[in-house]
C-alpha cells in the first residue's frame, strides 16, 4: 500500500468513527419499552474496530514519515514546514488585506487611515510563500505516491 493510500484511508476511518459517535449518540437513550434503532453493544464494537484501524494506521504512516527522505529531509520535517507555511502565508494575507483596506472615509473631514506596511511588498511576499507552498506540496504529494507504507 502506497503512503497516499494510507492517507486516503485515515481520513475514511476518521470519518467512519465519527459517523458511529453520532450513531451510537442516536440510539443512546429511547423511551421506556422501546428499542433503539440499532444495536449500541454492536456500534460500540464496530467503533473499537475503527479506533484500533485507525490507530495502527497513524502509527505506520508516523513511521514511513520519518524514516521517508525527500532531498535529504525527512517526510516528517517537510511536513511541518508545510504546516508552518500555512500559518506564515495565512497571517500575511491577513496583513496584505487589513493594511489595504485604508480608503473608507465618508468625507474629508473624517480621520485618514495610512498603511503601516507598504502593500505591494507584503503581497509580493504571499506570492512567493504561496508559490514555495505549492511547490512543497507537490514534492510531499508525490512522495506519498512513490513510498510505500512501511
Amino acid at each position: 500500500m502506497k503512503l497516499a493510500e494510507a492517507l486516503q484511508e485515515r481520513a475514511d476511518l476518521n470519518r467512519r468513527i465519527q459517523q458511529l459517535q453520532q450513531r451510537l449518540g442516536n440510539n443512546a437513550i429511547v423511551q421506556e419499552n422501546e428499542k433503539p434503532i440499532e444495536d449500541p453493544k454492536a456500534l460500540l464494537e464496530e467503533l473499537d474496530r475503527c479506533i484500533a484501524s485507525l490507530e495502527d494506521i497513524i502509527t505506520r504512516i508516523n513511521l514511513t514519515n520519518c524514516r521517508t527522505q525527500v532531498d535529504g529531509e525527512s517526510l516528517t520535517a517537510l511536513l511541518a514546514r508545510r504546516d508552518a507555511l500555512k500559518l506564515k502565508l495565512g497571517a500575511y494575507r491577513d496583513l496584505a488585506y487589513r493594511a489595504s483596506q485604508v480608503g473608507q472615509r465618508a468625507s474629508g473631514r473624517e480621520i485618514k487611515l495610512l498603511s503601516a506596511v507598504s502593500v505591494p511588498q507584503v503581497q509580493t511576499e504571499v506570492d512567493a510563500l504561496a508559490r514555495e507552498l505549492r511547490l512543497l506540496d507537490n514534492s510531499i504529494q508525490a512522495a506519498n505516491w512513490a513510498t510505500e507504507l512501511m
